[in-house]
């Protein structure tokens, strides 16, 4: 079993929901049914939040949540998860783009969730690559990053170091692949058996 890696999903005011809580749901459940397996080995992934500043954020619909960590103090991050939700803001703060630009020199993996794509973009790790994001946006996406190379039909798109999704639900299918490329199909596949999901693994 490889090394534990740090996953690290950064929250933000107008987050959405099930983007953040998917793949924290998948890599969290990951580490439990491999400790089931294996309950002498250490546990895959170890999850946790990161916000810009302290205090609570309010989601979208007004769901509270406390980060774990800030920008000025947290682990270290070997996956990088930015999720989407309502973006605007976030992409006018030089203070978040410039982090994530920052964290993704040294992260196995930054990846996005539906419009978190778009903070990716602003932080310049889309250049050249193939993204996906949310159907919605996706002509935004092509409009204000023009370098991207567009993916229109897929629940994720792996370009290695970066790793976007589609919208919303599509988040917990790029985490199980994120599973499955860590550790083992198998793990992936549990995994998604004890969420009662159906991964799509496309």
């Amino acid at each position: 079993m490889a090394p534990r890696l740090n996953v690290a999903i950064y929250l933000f005011d107008n987050v959405e929901v099930l983007d953040f809580a998917g793949p924290f749901e998948v890599f969290s459940t990951a580490s439990r049914v491999q400790l089931r397996l294996t309950p002498q080995a250490d546990k895959p992934f170890e999850v946790f939040t990161i916000a810009r500043t302290a205090g609570t954020i309010l989601a979208r619909g007004s769901l509270v949540v406390q980060p774990r960590y800030l920008f000025s103090e947290h682990p270290p991050v070997d996956v990088l998860i930015v999720p989407g939700g309502i973006v605007y803001e976030e992409l006018e703060r030089e203070q978040v783009v410039r982090w994530i630009s920052k964290i993704a020199q040294t992260t196995q993996v930054t990846a996005s969730v539906c419009t978190g794509s778009f903070l990716l973009a602003k932080a310049g790790l889309l250049n050249g690559k193939k993204a996906i994001t949310h159907w919605e946006d996706i002509d935004d996406l092509a409009r204000m990053f023009p370098g991207i190379k567009i993916t229109r039909k897929a629940r994720w798109v792996d370009e290695g170091s970066v790793v976007t999704s589609a919208g919303i639900s599509a988040g917990i299918d790029m985490a199980l692949h994120l599973v499955s490329r860590f550790t083992s199909t198998e793990l992936a596949s549990l995994t998604a058996r004890q969420m009662d999901y159906p991964w799509l693994q496309v």
